[in-house]
């Protein structure tokens, strides 16, 4: 079967040309932190969005120069080296109240090599004046740059046209068909490789006792029971803070988007260092990617020396993954083989759950039963209502609520219908998509 991945769009500059803001402008919310200071970013940030009805993934690359030096071009070399190895496409943003700087031509240089689809854009042109000015970037032999305020939503849709005319046409890959697409993700040296030769029952991938070994997702297509299953290891992903420049970059941009290729994710840990807060950061990229997810507890062999128990461990696993209760948790010694049938029998099932769709008239039954047990609070004079409710996807379980003021309606009381479907379908291992929908939206 042949499947096209999302493209990647890349949006490289020099510090404080406005990248976080043109980010946070384009994904619809402000999920970078963006601020005045040169080099705020400090977090790789990486979305899914859509424009135009053209999905994609978008990425700041101002959160990869985790290690900023005093020289402006080892700020953006990092970033410079990300585009030319995986984007494909790359926005280069500079600024239109500057002007053309140095550290402008160096980064045109470099993005000029990479033979790959720029689309050249002046931030911060918030007036007539700064958008005609913007012509002086002509120089820089890039093309037309197309001039644009993040911050006042000016030229964007001109920008996104451009990017989206320089999408890939053709499939980025091949994939073989498969019943269910499984990603194995998680720290380095959890066991991942080693896990994955355990399943496919031979040497698939490199194992090795050296943190990050993997680079790069590796594809394995195996046969269980009458289920064909793609599994897709990937690369370490290390602490904030601790990603070094160049390969490991990339290795964990690869891993994210490896997440977007699977159906089931599983977040393996280790049995000596469990749960830690990367895990954490880990978990919530499967769960902002709407896949189903399973807890891995690998090294279950070392669990003696460390003292620990099936039902103590799991205890902690789910004192530090509050947020993704529905997950189940899982054990496994990929040295010994050992609690292998059960993972797999658990991704399928997990899976089942992400695909699984319910009745539409007891789903609306149960959940307007529960707002009427349980209606929304008051909120001065306006109230929430809500109307009907219907799933109108599978894989995620997508749910769709009809409102009156979409605005209105609490984390907790959508904590609420989240736990109201639940108890009554489980989706076990499945985020859940709920949509609020008002009238005229």
């Amino acid at each position: 079967m042949t499947t096209t991945a999302k493209p990647l769009v890349a949006i490289v500059g020099r510090p404080n040309v406005g990248k976080s803001t043109l980010f946070n402008r384009l994904i619809g919310r402000p999920t970078a932190i963006v601020s005045d200071i040169a080099g705020t970013t400090r977090d790789r940030v990486m979305l899914e969005t859509v424009w135009a009805e053209h999905a994609f993934i978008l990425v700041d690359t101002g959160g990869l120069d985790l290690f900023p030096e005093t020289d402006i071009w080892q700020q953006v070399k990092g970033q410079i080296e990300l585009a030319i190895s995986d984007a494909d496409v790359i926005v280069f943003a500079v600024d239109s109240t500057t002007g053309v700087t140095p550290a402008d031509v160096d980064v045109a240089d470099a993005l000029r090599r990479t033979e790959k689809p720029i689309v050249l854009t002046a931030n911060k042109a918030d007036n007539d004046r700064l958008a005609t000015a913007s012509a002086e970037f002509y120089e820089l032999g890039m093309g037309e740059p197309i001039p644009v305020s993040a911050f006042h939503n000016r030229g964007v849709d001109d920008l996104m046209s451009e990017v989206v005319k320089s999408f890939p046409g053709a499939p980025a890959f091949l994939e073989p068909e498969a019943d269910l697409k499984l990603a194995i993700v998680g720290r380095p040296n959890v066991g991942k490789s080693m896990l994955l030769n355990a399943i496919a029952g031979e040497k698939r991938a490199i194992v090795s006792d050296i943190p990050g070994t993997t680079r790069d997702s590796l594809d394995s297509l195996m046969q269980f029971d009458d289920w064909s299953v793609l599994l897709i290891d990937t690369a370490g992903i290390r602490r904030r803070g601790r990603i070094e420049s160049g390969i490991e970059r990339y290795s964990v941009l690869r891993a994210i988007r490896a997440i977007d290729r699977a159906d089931v994710a599983i977040l393996l840990m280790d049995a000596s260092e469990l749960a830690s807060a990367q895990d954490t950061h880990i978990a919530k990229y499967i769960l902002d990617d709407f896949k189903g997810i399973i807890l891995g507890v690998n090294k279950w062999d070392l669990a003696g020396e460390a003292g620990l128990t099936q039902s103590k461990a799991t205890m902690q696993v789910r004192e530090r993954f509050r947020f993704a209760s529905y997950a189940p948790v899982c054990f496994t010694s990929a040295l010994n083989g050992t609690g292998i049938t059960n993972l797999l029998d658990t991704a399928r099932q997990v899976y089942q759950e992400w695909t699984k769709g319910v009745p539409r008239y007891d789903l609306r039954r149960r959940v307007m039963g529960a707002v009427a047990e349980h209606p929304p609070a008051l909120s001065g004079r306006r109230s929430l209502k809500i109307y009907s409710v219907a799933q109108d996807a599978t894989g995620p379980p997508s749910f769709t609520f009809y409102v009156n003021h979409s605005d209105m309606v609490h984390f907790s009381y959508r904590r609420y219908l989240e736990n109201t479907i639940r108890g009554a379908y489980e989706f076990r291992g499945s985020p859940l998509r709920m949509r609020f929908k008002g009238r005229g939206e």
